[in-house]
């Protein structure tokens, strides 16, 4: 009898198990060090949505973090194309991941002898926030006790666990009411939250943070969206102030899509409810999911969904 994976599988070693059963060594340092780097690409009906993009920032990250789990580009493609084929899941949220490993001389401190690995899951896909939440107005902290890591101590372009920072964010903000958070830097600049990227809109002009953060596909999809709309973007340092003066905020992550917000901290945006451009750069991006050439169709045992 075949496995169950309709609520997730995992490829690890070759094989496609359910996720339940999906470990990895309580030595390894990708444990033990948080020492981790991933990517996380969307399902949505049935295709993976820029899946090279995702590709190509993975293996950016591989160098960055110089790890090798001996695979190729092509070869973890149809690793994740086998897992989520397997687990029939139509709308997933998939993730590509190479731990550095245990060190293959034991009690070697050098992260040049480990023995660095490749495993993917996949789950029924995840919302950052939940559609329902942000049709009624979706709200953001701004951390106030805690800073992001600055890039020369963890690079935020080389996706990875380190969480430490996110994580007491996200008891502020859910301690104080608020669906989710984003931190500052050591200048009080904007960054990024758990899993986004923001996006700040000011008249016609739409600006998003250049350091402190993960150049997110989302995050380039939505560029490329207000740009089509015939909005000016720009990518630059931009001061938590800047919100004094914005008249709509968003964020992006592939656990979503866009995603307009009305609220941070005290100050509400579009009378608490999701501002026009923020509303149409979002239905732009479901539309942008189905464009054949940003989609990879995934082979399915029972063939494609009824039309």
């Amino acid at each position: 009898m075949a496995p169950d994976l309709s609520k997730g599988a995992a490829w690890m070693k070759g094989e496609i198990i359910p996720i339940a059963e999906a470990t990895i060594g309580v030595t390894d340092w990708g444990v033990t060090h948080s020492d981790i780097t991933y990517d996380v690409v969307p399902v949505l009906n049935g295709a993976f949505f820029r899946l090279d993009a995702y590709l190509t920032r993975f293996m950016a990250s591989l160098e960055l973090s110089r790890m090798d789990p001996g695979l190729s580009r092509d070869a973890i493609a149809r690793a994740l194309h086998a897992m989520v084929a397997a687990s029939g899941l139509r709308d997933a949220y998939c993730a590509m991941v190479a731990a550095r490993g245990v060190p293959l001389i034991p009690g070697s401190r050098d992260p040049r002898d480990c023995g660095n690995h490749f495993y993917a899951w996949c789950v029924p896909y995840i919302h950052v926030i939940k559609p329902d939440v942000i049709a009624e107005g979706a709200s953001l902290w701004i951390a106030e006790h805690t800073r992001r890591i600055p890039p020369d101590s963890v690079n935020p372009r080389a996706k990875n666990y380190h969480w430490g920072d996110f994580t007491q964010g996200l008891f502020e903000a859910k301690d104080a009411g608020y669906e989710t958070v984003v931190l500052l830097d050591h200048q009080g600049n904007l960054t990024e939250g758990p899993g986004f990227n923001i996006f700040l809109v000011e008249g016609n002009t739409v600006f998003t943070p250049d350091t402190g953060v993960l150049e997110g596909i989302s995050r380039r999809t939505a560029l490329e969206i207000c740009t089509e709309m015939g909005l000016e973007t720009r990518v630059e340092p931009v001061p938590a102030s800047r919100l004094d003066t914005a008249d709509e905020v968003f964020l992006t992550s592939s656990g979503g899509g866009i995603l307009p917000i009305t609220k941070v901290g005290t100050h509400i945006f579009g009378n608490g409810k999701p501002g026009p451009l923020a509303a149409r750069a979002r239905a732009t991006y479901w539309d942008w999911i189905t464009r054949p050439d940003l989609r990879s169709e995934i082979t399915y045992a029972d063939g494609p969904p009824p039309a």
